[in-house]
Formats: C-alpha cells, sequence, structure tokens
C-alpha cells in the first residue's frame, strides 16, 4: 500500500508492504534551509532520498498499473497477444499539463499509450493474432455465391437445300444463381504445422510488446532521472556561487582592511565568474533534460514539464539476490528471450510445413445451380428449360515433379531453423553479459555514492577552515580557493555518483527482466534513519 500526502510545506509519505518486502517507512517529514552553506553536506545527502522513490514505484508500483493499454493484464506473451487482438490503441495523442506535477509512474503511464514504440508493437501483435486467424481458416470450407446473367448467339452452317441462307441463328438468353464449394479434407499436416507457426509467432509478438513496454518504460526512468540529476546540479551549481561570492566578499573585507591584495580580489572575483558561468550551463542543460523527457513519453517534445521528486526517499543499499540468481531470473523472465524462444518454435513449424508439401493433398469441390434458358432461332422454336444442375468431385493432387521448389523450401526453413537457434544463442549470452555488466556497475556505484558523501563532507569542512583561516590571516586566498574548487567538485560529484546509483538499480530489474513485473526487485533500499 502506498499513501502520498502533502502538508502546509512538506510531504509525508506512508509505504507499507507485506512481509515480503520487509518494508515500512514512518511518517517522517524532511525539512532544510537550503540557502545556508553550512548544511551543504546535509543539502545533498536529503536529496539523495528524493529521487529513489521514483526507482521504487518503477519496481512496485507500475506492475498494477503499467502496460495501461490492455488494464494491466498483458503479463504474459499470451495475454499481451490476445489483449492486442481484441484493443484498438487510442488515436488522441496526450498532452502534458505545464501547471501539474507528474510522478513518475503517471509519465510511464502516458508513455506507454502515447510513445510511438509501443503503439507500433501493439500493431504488430494484433497483426500476428489476425494472421493466426487466416492460418485456421483453412481448416473450414470456402463457399462462394456466383450469379450468372449471358445472352449468347451462334451461327451454325446449314446446307442451302435446308435453308436458303445457308445457316441459322441461335439465341441464348440465361440466367445462373449457383453456389460452389471447395474443402481440404486432407494434407498430412501442413495446416495444422501453419497454424502451430502462427501460434508461436502470436506469442513472439506478444513478448516483443512487453519488451517495448519496458523499453520504454526504462527510457522515461533514465531520463527522468537524469532530469533529477540535472536539477541537482543546478541547485550545486546556485551553492557553488554562494560560495564563491562569500570567498569573493572575504577577500574584499581583507583587501579593505589591508591585510589583502586586489590580485587576489581579482582572482576571487573570476571564481565567482566562473560560478556564474557554470550556473547558466546547468540551468541550459536542464532545460534540454526536460524536452528529452518529452520527447521519450510520447507527447510533443517541450520543456513544459514539472515532475515531482519525493524528499523522504530511500536509496538502494544492497542486492537481494546473487549473481546466479540474477541470470536465472534473466534467462526466465526476459521478453526478448521469451520472443525468440517462440522463433524457434514457428521455424519449425515452417519446417514442417514445408516437408507436407511433398505429401498429396485430398480435396472435396462442388457446385450447385439453377440454370434458366429460352433460347430462340431463326428456323425453329427451340426448348424453355429451367433446371436444377450441380457437380461433386473427389480430387486427389500429388505433385510429382516440381524442378526442386519443395527441396528448396524446406532448405530454407531449415536454415532459418538454424539461424534462429543461433540468434537464441547470441541472445542468451547477451542477456548474461548484460546482467553481469549491471551487478558489477551497480556494486560500483553503491561504492562510489558512499565515497562522494565522505568527499562532500571531507570538502565541506576543508573549506569552512580554510576561509576560517584566511580571514585570521593564516592561510593565503589560493588555499581558498583551491578548497572552493574541491567542494564544487565533490558536490557535482555527489550529484553524479548519486543518479548513477539509482540508474544502476532500475537497469538491474530492466535486464532481469523484471521491470513492470511483480517479482520482488533485486536491490534492498534503506531509509534515512537506517530502517531497511
Amino acid at each position: 500500500m502506498v499513501n502520498l500526502f502533502q502538508s502546509n510545506d512538506s510531504y509525508s509519505l506512508l509505504i507499507f508492504f507485506d512481509r515480503n518486502y520487509n518494508l515500512s517507512v514512518g511518517n517522517e517529514l524532511v525539512d532544510f534551509d537550503h540557502s545556508q552553506m553550512k548544511d551543504t553536506t546535509h543539502l545533498l545527502s536529503k536529496s539523495s532520498f528524493r529521487l529513489a522513490l521514483m526507482f521504487f514505484f518503477v519496481g512496485f508500483w507500475t506492475p498494477q498499473s503499467g502496460l495501461t493499454q490492455c488494464a494491466g493484464t498483458a503479463s504474459t506473451p499470451g495475454s499481451a497477444s490476445d489483449c492486442a487482438a481484441h484493443a484498438v490503441p487510442s488515436g488522441k495523442v496526450a498532452t502534458l499539463d505545464p501547471k501539474r506535477v507528474y510522478t513518475l509512474p503517471e509519465l510511464i503511464d502516458i508513455a506507454e499509450r502515447n510513445n510511438p514504440r509501443t503503439r507500433i508493437v501493439w500493431e504488430q501483435a494484433k497483426q500476428k493474432a489476425e494472421q493466426l486467424g487466416i492460418e485456421k481458416s483453412a481448416y473450414y470450407p470456402v463457399l462462394a455465391g456466383l450469379a450468372v446473367f449471358a445472352d449468347q448467339r451462334t451461327i451454325s452452317p446449314f446446307p442451302e437445300s435446308l435453308l436458303p441462307r445457308g445457316y441459322s441463328t441461335v439465341e441464348i438468353p440465361l440466367i445462373q444463381p449457383e453456389v460452389t464449394l471447395q474443402y481440404l479434407l486432407f494434407d498430412f499436416g501442413k495446416r495444422e504445422a501453419k497454424v502451430d507457426s502462427a501460434k508461436a509467432e502470436k506469442l513472439a509478438a506478444g513478448a516483443n510488446f512487453i519488451q517495448a513496454n519496458q523499453e520504454v518504460a526504462f527510457q522515461v526512468a533514465s531520463d527522468y532521472y537524469k532530469l533529477l540529476t540535472a536539477q541537482e546540479r543546478l541547485q550545486a551549481a546556485q551553492e557553488t556561487l554562494k560560495t564563491a561570492q562569500t570567498t569573493q566578499d572575504a577577500a574584499e573585507d581583507q583587501l579593505a582592511n589591508g591585510r589583502s591584495t586586489l590580485p587576489d580580489v581579482l582572482n576571487a572575483r573570476a571564481e565567482t565568474s566562473q560560478a556564474v558561468f557554470d550556473l547558466e550551463s546547468a540551468d541550459g542543460d536542464e532545460k534540454i533534460s526536460r524536452v528529452t523527457l518529452t520527447e521519450a513519453i510520447g507527447v510533443e517534445p517541450s520543456p513544459d514539464i514539472t515532475i515531482d521528486a519525493q524528499k523522504n526517499s530511500s536509496l538502494p543499499e544492497s542486492l537481494t539476490l546473487s549473481i546466479n540468481e540474477l541470470i536465472d531470473r534473466a534467462l526466465s523472465d526476459r521478453p526478448d528471450l521469451m520472443a525468440q524462444a517462440a522463433e524457434i518454435r514457428a521455424a519449425d513449424d515452417q519446417v514442417r510445413a514445408a516437408k507436407a508439401e511433398y505429401r498429396p493433398k485430398i480435396s472435396l469441390s462442388g457446385s450447385a445451380a439453377q440454370t434458366v434458358v429460352w433460347p430462340t432461332a431463326d428456323n425453329g422454336q427451340l426448348g424453355y428449360a429451367n433446371v436444377t444442375t450441380w457437380s461433386a468431385e473427389l480430387g486427389v493432387e500429388w505433385r510429382i515433379f516440381d524442378g526442386g521448389a519443395r527441396k528448396n523450401g524446406v532448405a530454407i526453413a531449415e536454415s532459418t531453423r538454424r539461424e534462429a537457434q543461433d540468434v537464441m544463442t547470441a541472445k542468451h549470452d547477451q542477456a548474461t553479459r548484460e546482467v553481469w555488466t549491471a551487478f558489477i556497475a551497480f556494486r560500483t556505484a553503491l561504492r562510489k555514492e558512499q565515497a562522494a558523501l565522505a568527499l562532500l563532507d571531507s570538502a565541506n569542512t576543508s573549506y569552512s577552515a580554510s576561509l576560517e583561516a584566511y580571514q585570521y590571516g593564516v592561510k593565503n586566498l589560493i588555499d581558498v580557493v583551491t578548497a572552493e574548487r574541491q567542494l564544487a567538485q565533490a558536490r557535482l560529484s555527489g550529484v553524479s555518483a548519486r543518479s548513477q546509483l539509482l540508474l544502476e538499480a532500475v537497469d538491474l530489474e530492466f535486464v532481469t527482466g523484471n521491470l513492470l513485473r511483480t517479482k520482488p526487485p533485486a536491490t534492498k533500499l534503506h531509509t534515512q534513519d537506517g530502517q531497511k
């Protein structure tokens, strides 16, 4: 259960999960003053909690609300393909309200309905479902109605001794409504193979549908976190500008008291100008990140979007699964591997269908008609007819020689099957590599985030001490500027490390096929007070 509400000046989050997840976050409010430089370390460590809630929602909230075009039922390739067969995507493209604050689950929900990638695979899944219906229709007879309205005049030579003109003409008006039937009785498994192949292709399309939704969700989450990172970088740049201005004010005070030189003041002003430059750059990057996020969602690209980042959220702390368990989960749950397995089954069925061409076909055909004629001749009256006519035929067709067409067809089908098996091997290796990469990257990002916090604390202490020593005349301005630059770099390193940790945690869910799915996450979170 997730309960989110807003108080007068801050947010409060209540999160409760069952014993499988072992998480309970209390009703703790987080609020702090961004303007105080002495709280810089506190600021960045607190703001790190904002990002993790969005990651948490990707893994837990979206399985219930994801795949909205199928009302949350498309959790397996079969259900996805069945849903696509009976649903039609809406033609209306969503628009974002600039005044609304969007959460990550809401943006993923919008993206799944509007991103062109999800709509394309939706239509492809629908086409494969309809193709299965076409293949199944081969088991039914084909009835056709035909109506003929004709008028024919013929000339027949005759001896002039019988007819003075030496010929006679006959005109035959004709009306003939007719019904024909074609029914393939037996084909030694060709239709069955084609139906099985279409079923496998339908399942593959359903798996591709899920894969596309996961890819879109991952892209939206990645761009969301990148925007949050850009916002944190902008905030860090603002704090760095305040630090530079503090250093400049101290240098000018020292100059006014005769304990500093003009070059020191100019150096401090240069650092302030550099901080202004970095702030403008961070502001531009933040706006570009907004445009990138709206494009991933599938709406008109624009910087007019406001996202919500909660304060009292938590960061990933450790892994809940071993590397072998992660690999096993990926090999069993990844939609792209499911799709490729279905492609192999479809290729097997195509081989069966190609080999069935060597066997005979037994078919039944017939027709029934009502024939009405009233012919006339220039040399006498002919009879009027209105009778029922019919025909029936049981045929056996067996091609004895076709110049190698069947042989080449079987060879192509077998080659396609081997190709599908080789693709599966490649995807299997790719999945294993991606899990290993995500596993190592997450552990590395975790250590980097821990190191970044320590670096930020040390840099903040170093700068405060250097500034104080400079004000007392113990250190020169070069030492203060050096400490200032180290503090600015530590702030950026903290933002990058935190963002990378969240992205790697989401990537772990993605490469194991658990994004938008209901299995427990691969990472464990820690809260602000250390409660797990």
